[in-house]
Parts: structure tokens; sequence; C-alpha cells
């Protein structure tokens, strides 16, 4: 597996604890690093401080892309899409929201709920999220823009 993206770090909240620990599995088995924010237990934390820690690492340009996880995946983007220059997407339903999050809307972090998804799925949104280009369309450029 070679993502789009070159750097990429992850982090959750305690309810997003476990599948964090899965996905960083799964990426090491294809050779792709990830740098862990946290948390790195299961002893409950807020989420906002890790959405923070991770869109800092994107909006300093120490990063290219980000995970993050809490148990809906809602609470963790909403947090991460305050910082400039971020755009989140809860991808929850499968590989179809990862793709188009990418191709339309240049999502440059993937959260994801642990209480929602399986590890299967969380596998297949991380592996389409990270492998799919943003189509630079004229449309899709404009909307972009709006945002700035």
């Amino acid at each position: 597996m070679k993502p789009i993206f070159k750097r990429i770090v992850i982090a959750s909240d305690h309810a997003g604890y476990l599948l964090k620990e899965n996905l960083k599995e799964y990426a090491a088995e294809r050779g792709v690093h990830l740098q862990d924010l946290g948390t790195h237990s299961q002893a409950s934390v807020d989420y906002p401080d890790f959405a923070a820690l991770v869109c800092q690492e994107i909006s300093e340009g120490r990063a290219d892309s980000g995970v993050l996880l809490c148990g809906t995946g809602i609470g963790i983007s909403i947090a991460a899409n305050r910082f400039p220059g971020i755009r989140a997407a809860v991808c929850n339903d499968g590989v179809t929201s990862a793709s188009l999050s990418r191709r339309h809307n240049n999502a440059n972090v993937l959260c994801l709920g642990e209480r929602l998804v399986g590890s299967e799925v969380a596998r297949d949104c991380f592996h389409t999220f990270m492998m799919t280009s943003f189509e630079q369309e004229e449309r899709h450029l404009r909307r972009l823009e709006k945002f700035r």
C-alpha cells in the first residue's frame, strides 16, 4: 500500500482507542507508518484535545493527513473542523463516503466511530481514504474555495 499522503498522524479518545490500535496494526502490516498522538489507554480523556493535536500537526505542515477516532466519529470531527485548513469527514458507512470525501471534498482527516464500525469496515475506509485522490474539477475547486 502506497498512500497518497506521506506523513499521517492518528489519535483517538478512550472510546476510539481499540480501533486506533487496530488501524495502526493494519497500516504497519502494509508498510505505512502512522504517528500516534494518543491517547494510549482506555482511561477517560476529552476528544477535543486529541483532535487539536492532529489538526495542529496538519495545519503547521508536519503532517499531510490524519485519522481521528472516538465513539461515533461525530464529536471528534466537529472539534477537528474548527481548525483552518482541516476538512474532517466522518466515514462510518463504508468506502463510498471515504472515497467521495477525498474525491469531491479533498478531506484531509478521516473520522471513524468505534461504537459504530467494526475493524473490517474501518480498515476498508482507511485504505480507500488514503489511496483516493482529489478530483480537481472546477466545480469541486470552486466549492472548496468558499471555505477560505
